[in-house]
């Protein structure tokens, strides 16, 4: 249906049949659904929302290239080029999926925004490790309330030591985010501005990923 692009990789907000968010997916899994009639995408412009099907969006597309082609990405075939969609929304699907929001590495650096939790300068990823607050020798749990980032420098003071054994304080208390981490930092982007009003606070709880 369309050609292998970087572009594919883009975040798109998937919605179930009732407008709740479900999960955040590829550009390629989106245009995928849209194609195969299992999803159709959601335009929101001034508020209001709009729903097409893929030969709808692809003729949408085509004044979006003309009026507006640098608020979206592209996808770019040799018969035609369609503007990706910011959110689709699945035409059969009701759940919700029961889940938190996991603890990984990702989240991880997300929820700390890449900041050393003793010294507060920020790094780059491979520039940080993850610490627990209290050591797993002296009964430390792998929980979010027990590890943060750290840069290498105060992980080695540190050492197998609870902060205050070793002369240091947490700049923020470790806690585990209400939604995933990774999904409010997209979210400070104007670029996904139109996510906001199908993110209600009662369904933050819900794990986008």
């Amino acid at each position: 249906m369309y050609a292998d692009s970087p572009t594919l990789s883009v975040s798109v907000l998937m919605l179930n049949r009732l407008y709740m968010a479900v999960r955040v997916i590829s550009a390629r899994r989106a245009m995928s659904l849209v194609y195969r009639e299992l999803a159709e995408v959601v335009s929101v412009e001034d508020g209001k929302f709009s729903s097409y099907d893929f030969d709808d969006w692809l003729e949408v597309s085509e004044a979006k290239s003309v009026f507006e082609p640098e608020e979206h990405d592209w996808i770019r075939t040799v018969r035609f080029q369609i503007a990706v969609p910011k959110i689709v929304r699945l035409l059969v699907f009701d759940k919700l999926p029961k889940a938190k929001v996991k603890l990984n590495r990702r989240n991880l650096y997300a929820r700390d925004q890449n900041h050393c939790q003793y010294c507060g300068r920020r790094f780059a990823t491979s520039e940080l490790s993850l610490d627990h607050v209290i050591p797993r020798s002296q009964g430390g749990s792998n929980s979010w309330e027990n590890i943060v980032c750290a840069c290498l420098r105060c992980n080695v003071k540190k050492g197998g030591r609870t902060p205050e054994q070793a002369n240091l304080r947490l700049i923020t208390p470790p806690r585990q985010p209400r939604r995933s981490p990774v999904l409010t930092i997209k979210l400070s982007n104007s670029k996904y501005a139109s996510w906001k009003q199908f993110l209600d606070f009662a369904y933050w709880n819900v794990e986008l990923k």
